[in-house]
Parts: structure tokens; sequence; C-alpha cells
């Protein structure tokens, strides 16, 4: 038998902050330590030079700028935009996309609207209390199989999702009553696994943000000598490569958190020995928040959160939570294990079939990968058809001391002719986003080069 959620027993509307202790610390700008009641001073003061609007695209840059901005927006009730990219032509298509909209952002961003200078040193703000079913966020698709699509986020949706971060991750840093983790995250706010990790979880649990951005190893190094422990270290498959790369120790980590592309498990162990810390690796979407979780160096299973549900479809998996509005389908093939586990198995969009044949682009891309000198690839079908008839494969490939023809050869020996790349570029870097994703766009743009 089926379970169906009862919806109907929401709170009307839902605080800012669930410890709003004036003393306890918020973020960090630099070693420099905010408070609840500095931030919400803060809060308060961008939010009185807001225009009246709908929504606005949040550009800070700077992440503790972007937190404020962020609960200004809400406070006013209005509705933060997350573009896929910050590039000017998606920021116009989402202006344009949201009439009457307007775009915020720290100094030097070129937005609209400039934040004020911020750690305000009045007191006494209040706490904003936002209307449950206020759409605080609309976050976009990254592009990886097609264009961005926008998944509003209601107040009441992004409070429950974020409970659950809250108590896997506590349990992970074995939080005790009244202590609080610090988070240093290398993502950009504006995507969403970086608002659940670095913007939701100081709001919503015991945690503090560092307000910076780090992006190479001593950044990251510099930012976590910042903050006291215990330390969380919110990153990506991507960032993690290029730290185990760099010869230089990090501070002490209590755990570290990966998420917007496939972890594989060696680099999981490799992290969890050098660091000393658990790694969790999150699963999840744009359109579901993070779902489930796993220790990946240690198991292959997924563990899903508690009142979610998954129900397995020819095309992807349903997900239903209670916060859910209604059921969302993704494209991820599962299998149910006992305890609320669950097995990933692919993706529906992830199965070619040429000539009769089936493939998984995915393990295409770990055979290309696996080739001596390879450092990174991604493997798609293009989108129009060859003489025959055939929707080919290709290959972009980062190899600097191998030629296209080597690697080529060398494929001819563990890929079906079928699934043959064709054609196999070599680029000197993959066209990442900020997340270490790989847009549809930009792949096909860079074949075309």
């Amino acid at each position: 038998m089926v379970a169906v959620f009862d919806r109907s027993a929401r709170a009307r509307a839902l605080p800012l902050l669930n410890l709003a202790d004036p003393g306890r610390p918020l973020a960090w700008r630099g070693s420099r330590r905010v408070d609840v009641a500095g931030f919400l001073a803060d809060v308060a003061d961008v939010a009185a030079t807001l225009p009246a609007a709908r929504s606005a695209i949040n550009l800070c840059e700077d992440r503790y700028a972007f937190l404020v901005a962020f609960c200004a927006i809400a406070g006013r009730g209005q509705t933060n935009l997350l573009p896929s990219a910050r590039t000017p032509q998606a920021i116009a298509e989402t202006l344009a996309a949201h009439p009457g909209s307007y775009t915020l952002g720290d100094a030097g961003s070129g937005a609209m609207q400039a934040l004020p200078p911020l750690m305000s040193e009045d007191a006494g703000a209040a706490v904003p209390v936002i209307d449950a079913e206020q759409v605080v966020a609309i976050g976009f698709t990254s592009g990886s199989t097609g264009q961005p699509k926008p998944n509003p986020k209601r107040w009441h949706a992004l409070h429950a999702s974020e409970a659950r971060n809250v108590a896997a991750l506590a349990d992970a840093l074995d939080l005790e009553p009244g202590m609080i983790a610090n988070v240093v995250a290398t993502v950009p706010p504006q995507h969403m696994y970086g608002i659940e990790l670095s913007v939701l979880l100081p709001l919503l649990g015991p945690f503090a943000v560092h307000g910076g951005r780090p992006l190479f190893p001593a950044d990251v190094a510099a930012a976590l000598a910042d903050v006291p422990e215990p330390r969380l270290l919110v990153t990506t498959p991507v960032h993690l490569r290029a730290l185990l790369a760099d010869p230089a120790p990090l501070p002490k980590i209590g755990a570290i958190v990966s998420a917007t592309a496939p972890l594989p498990p060696e680099l999981a162990a490799a992290a969890e020995a050098r660091y000393g810390a658990p790694l969790l690796e999150m699963f999840g979407s744009t359109e579901t928040c993070v779902i489930a979780q796993r220790r990946t160096a240690i198991e292959s299973d997924w563990h899903l959160y508690d009142g979610l549900r998954l129900r397995p479809q020819p095309d992807g998996t349903l997900v239903d939570a209670p916060y859910f509005e209604q059921p969302i389908v993704l494209q991820d093939l599962v299998e149910l294990l006992p305890e609320h586990r669950f097995r990933l198995c692919g993706r529906h969009a992830d199965l070619i079939d040429i000539a009769g044949k089936r493939a998984s682009l995915a393990e295409l891309t770990r055979r290309v990968q696996s080739l001596p000198g390879v450092t990174d690839a991604a493997v798609l079908q293009l989108d129009r058809p060859d003489s025959m008839g055939v929707c080919r494969i290709a290959a972009l490939v980062v190899a600097p001391a191998r030629s296209e023809a080597d690697l080529l050869d060398e494929l001819r020996a563990i890929v079906d002719p079928a699934f043959l790349p064709r054609p196999l570029r070599k680029l000197d870097a993959l066209p990442r986003n900020e997340t270490g994703k790989l847009p549809r766009a930009a792949l096909l743009a860079a074949l075309d080069a």
C-alpha cells in the first residue's frame, strides 16, 4: 500500500532563524566573527533600501553579503532568483522572464541595486517571520541535460528539507548541545547545493559560515584557519582533487561534504585518509534539494532521509516528501533496499541505443577517464544524426601528453565500435561551471570550436 502524505498541517509562518541567541556566531568575515545581533541589523538595513518588486537576482560574490541579501529579499516578501550562471546573457534572460525584477549585488557586481555597507553597529533588530507559503527562491537547473529550468522553493519546504541536512551533519560532526560548527564552502552560494549547505545551514542549524569562497588550496587552508573547530568543509569532487594534489596541509577538519558530481570511492577514501575526517556525499537535485547521503569511502548504497519516499518508474524515480507540493520525477533509476536505503542504477537519459546495442554514457566516460594520461573527460551523444541516421557519440578529453589518434586506438580495445567516440577532441580543460558541472551547451560549443 502506498502511503499518502498529509500536507494540510503546515505552519502559517516560520522564523528566519531557528537559533536566535543574539550572541551566538552566525558568520565569519575573514577571522572577524559576526553574531546573530549584528547579522539581523545588517538584514534590516539592507531590507530598508530595497525597491518594491516581486523578485531580485542576488549577484553578491561575498558569501556573507549574499546571506544578508538573501534574507533581506525574503524578509521583504520578495523572491531570490538564482540563474544557473551569472553571465550577462543568463541574467538578461532571467530578468526578461520575470518582469519588474532587479539585480542586487555587492561592490563591483554591476547590479542595479548595490548593498549598503555591512557590519552594522546597531542591535535589537527582530528576527523576520516569513509566510510559510512564500516562494523565497527560484533555483534553476544547471543545464547539463538541456535548457535550465526554474524550480520555485517555498519557505516551509526549505525549512523542512534543511532540518534533515542539519541532523545528518550534526551527527557526522558529533556536535553536542550548545556547540557551533563552522562552515567553509568552495561552492557558490547561488547554486542550490550552496544555498542548502552555506546559507540555510547557519540560518536553521547550529552552524556559522565563513564569508569567503575559497578556490585554490591555499585559499581553502586560509579560510579554514580563520574559523575555530569544529570545521565543516563543503566542496565538490573537482575541488577535492585539487586539494589532494597539493602537498600543503590543511587545518583540522571535523567533516567533509561533497556533491554536484559523482564522487569516486577511491577519491573519498583518499580524502578521509589525508584529512582524518568522515566524508559525506549528498544526493539530490535542484528540483528536490538533498534527499539522501552516504559515506562513499566505505559504502555504495544511499540512505534516504526520514519521511521521504521513492517509487521507481520506467523513466526514472518518483520522489515524494511531506513538504513537496506534488511528487517529483527524477531521471535517476534506483533499486530500493531495506532500511530506507537505495542503490543508484544510472540515469534514464544516460542510457543510449545505437544499432540495437545499449550502453551508458557514464560507463563510457569512466572508460575514457581510465586511459593512461587522461586527467578529465566527458562523453555525450550528439543531437543531429549522421548520414546513416545515427546520433553518434563524441568525447572531450584532457590528456596533455597523449594524441587523439592514440586514445582512439586504445578505446577500440575496450569499447564496442558502435560507441567509439566520433569525434574525440582534446582540450586544455573541460568547460566546467562554478560547481564542476558540464552544461551540455558548453560541451557542444567546445566540440564546434
